[in-house]
C-alpha cells in the first residue's frame, strides 16, 4: 500500500532513520511522510513510534494501514481510533505511541485455513489478488478523502465496499 501510494504520487521512498522506508511528499495538496516499517508488523510500532516523537507528530495524525484477519479478503474498515483487537501490529503501536486514539485502514486478508502465520506469509492466490489490488486502489482514494478532511466520505467509501 505505501509503495502504491509513493508511485501514485511521485514520493520518493528511501531508507530513512530507524527501522523503516520514508518518503516525503505531497498527497491531496497536503505535506506528508509515507512510512513502510522494515521490521515485523508484529513490531512495527518500535518503525513509527521513535519517528513520530522525534517529528513531533500526534498519534491522531498518523493514519495506519495495516492487514486483518476479521475482514474478508479485499475489504476495508476506516476508524479514528479503537483497540489492538488481538493484532500484534497494533499492540505494538499502542505500546509506542502510548495510545489507541490514532486512525486506521484495515484492509481484510481473511482468516485462511491453515495456521496463521503461514496465511499471513504467503501469497494470495489470482482471486484474493485480483481483490486485494481493488481494495489498494480504493485506499488510495480513501487516504485522499481523508487528507482532503473528508472523513464521513472516506468512512462511507470504506463501508461500502465492505458490502
Amino acid at each position: 500500500m505505501i509503495e502504491r501510494l509513493a508511485e501514485k504520487n511521485r514520493i520518493k521512498l528511501d531508507r530513512g532513520k530507524g527501522r523503516a522506508m520514508v518518503g516525503r511528499g505531497r498527497i491531496a495538496e497536503c505535506e506528508v511522510m509515507l512510512v513502510k516499517p522494515l521490521t515485523y508488523m508484529n513490531l512495527s510500532g518500535q518503525a513509527v513510534g521513535p519517528l513520530a516523537k522525534s517529528l513531533g507528530v500526534p498519534p491522531a495524525r498518523i493514519l495506519v494501514i495495516a492487514d486483518d484477519l476479521d475482514l474478508p479478503t479485499g475489504k476495508l474498515r476506516l476508524r479514528e481510533k479503537g483497540g489492538a483487537g488481538g493484532h500484534n501490529g497494533h499492540k505494538s503501536l499502542i505500546s509506542s505511541l502510548g495510545t489507541q486514539e490514532y486512525p486506521r485502514l484495515r484492509v481484510g486478508i481473511s482468516k485462511g485455513d491453515g495456521a496463521t502465520v503461514d496465511h499471513v506469509l504467503s501469497t494470495f492466490n489470482p482471486d484474493e489478488r485480483a481483490l486485494i489490488d481493488d481494495a489498494v486502489k480504493l485506499s488510495c482514494e480513501i487516504v485522499d478523502l481523508v487528507l482532503r478532511g473528508d472523513w464521513g466520505r472516506a468512512q462511507e467509501r470504506a463501508e461500502h465496499h465492505l458490502k
